[in-house]
């Protein structure tokens, strides 16, 4: 067996481990990782850009540390991607989901993500693939066009780090960065049946300038994508902490790893099926509903619960794109202001549902800003009402399986969900409450239907970080999922 095949579908534990102890070197993981992306991502589109000279001088760095007997951090060597939305790194390609316009744009800035995974001896290889300014539940776009499910190539990964979704669980890295604004890190997670944290608002710290309060009028998190749990609570561990230049974040980091190891015994699960709201596919349902068995198998009490929101779930959605909105709306303007002109030279690289939303987003008052951030309240009174009886609440994190991919750079989400008409932009994502409130929440792959995988969205109590990962792990250990990769690696790369 190649090395490449032999180490993809390993953990970043279990990797970074096997180069701590030499008993693999940084520059064969990285000739291998790159052996494994040249062969497959050509069938699934999930990584746009490649800087492979660079990634392998790094390795041979990475391993000379190694002979040198330094210390080293705790992902030294181990290989991972930036998302290619509103993430840098000096010199890279950042075209803000596949703006045409944008192809050669080559700012000089390093996000948070790329500092302190570099910082802990990670070696960043490129960018992965997502829609144009993440306004959607999707990854396509006019430039680079659909990332491809792995295990389905026919359909979509979701989004908006969809790149992130397909490579992670295609085995060609062991993760892979991920950013949440209304579920852009659980969505594709769901729909490619790997892990996806979105931390508390505020334990991994978000940078933004010019306005350093730009990912709080719809809360934006940092994370990544994994195969296992354990591989999302070392990389939390590398990410969280305060940085002095976000205003809300934390200090506060407790043991993440060793959560993974507690005794759920006891706790009280409050389990949706809908969130009061949503039309939920009838095959997602069958599925969460039998996964959710095992919090009582580990232990859990689980109760069905109301979180008692009474507006109508198009309402809801209507409600997070215009909330998020005014980030999209200013960020071109920032373009406009250094001499980019996106939207007036170049309007074709837009699709029409973001440059509709960008015109409501103009023509938004003050009052009804106002307003939106009430009913944004409800959503934050309801869902901590539920956690105040409920250590934990459970459901669906999507109500709707992948979608085939469009021909046209322009996929959409589903029209309608068991017969009920939804945004086809976010409505059928289970996601975006956690974005208006700012609770830690994940999706753990509850298994498949239809041979499309299914996800188990566990919410947790403001930063219980800690809570949602150790149910996450009981669910691993009683449910393991990693047997379905298998159905992957069958593909053999064949689009």
């Amino acid at each position: 067996m190649a090395l490449a095949d032999e180490l993809a579908w390993t953990t970043v534990t279990e990797l970074a481990a096997r180069i701590r102890r030499k008993e693999l070197s940084p520059v064969e993981v990285m000739d291998a990782t790159l052996a494994r992306i040249e062969a497959r991502n050509p069938s699934i589109n999930a990584l746009v850009f490649l800087d492979s000279e660079r990634a392998r001088a790094q390795a041979r760095e990475a391993e000379a540390k190694l002979a040198r007997g330094e210390e080293v951090g705790p992902l030294h060597g181990v290989p991972t991607a930036l998302k290619d939305l509103f993430d840098f790194e000096p010199g890279w390609p950042a075209t803000f989901g596949g703006i045409r316009a944008l192809k050669d744009f080559r700012p000089p800035f390093q996000c948070l993500f790329a500092e302190r995974i570099q910082r802990a001896g990670a070696i960043l290889v490129g960018k992965t693939n997502s829609p144009v300014f993440g306004f959607r539940g999707v990854t396509d776009n006019y430039l680079f066009g659909p990332s491809r499910n792995p295990f389905d190539v026919a359909r979509n990964t979701g989004g908006s780090s969809g790149g992130a979704g397909g490579a992670v669980a295609d085995g060609l890295l062991t993760f892979a960065e991920g950013t949440d604004g209304g579920g852009s890190i659980r969505i594709p997670a769901s729909w490619c049946g790997v892990y996806g944290l979105k931390p508390s608002a505020g334990r991994v710290p978000v940078v933004s300038r010019p306005n350093a309060f730009a990912a709080k009028d719809c809360f934006i998190h940092e994370g990544a994508l994994t195969r296992s749990v354990a591989d999302s609570a070392l990389v939390l561990s590398v990410l969280a902490g305060r940085d002095r230049r976000d205003p809300f974040s934390i200090e506060d980091r407790p043991d993440f790893l060793a959560a993974t190891s507690r005794d759920i015994r006891g706790w009280k699960i409050g389990f949706s099926a809908d969130l009061d709201v949503y039309p939920v596919d009838r095959r997602v349902r069958a599925v969460v509903e039998q996964a959710v068995r095992a919090f009582e198998e580990a232990g859990a009490v689980v109760e069905p619960v109301k979180l008692g929101i009474r507006r109508d779930q198009r309402e809801l959605s209507d409600l997070w794109c215009r909330v998020i909105i005014p980030l999209s709306v200013m960020a071109f303007e920032g373009f406009r202001e250094a001499g980019m002109d996106v939207l007036g030279e170049h309007p074709d690289d837009i699709p029409p549902e973001l440059h509709a939303w960008i015109e409501r987003g103009r023509r938004l008052t003050v009052v009804e800003m106002g307003k939106d951030q009430a009913m944004r309240t409800e959503i934050y009174d309801a869902v901590e009402g539920a956690l105040a009886t409920y250590d934990l609440l459970v459901s669906p994190t999507l109500a709707a399986l992948p979608v085939e991919n469009g021909t046209d750079g322009n996929t959409l989400g589903p029209a309608e969900v068991e017969g009920v008409a939804v945004d086809r932009l976010i409505g059928w994502c289970m996601t975006y409450f956690l974005n208006f409130t700012g609770h830690p929440a994940a999706t753990v792959p509850a298994g498949l239907a239809d041979g499309l995988p299914v996800g188990m969205q566990i919410i947790g109590r403001r930063y219980a970080d800690a809570d949602v990962l150790a149910a996450s792990a009981a669910f691993e250990r009683l449910r393991p999922w990693r047997a379905t990769y298998a159905k992957v690696e069958a593909r053999l790369g064949q689009a």
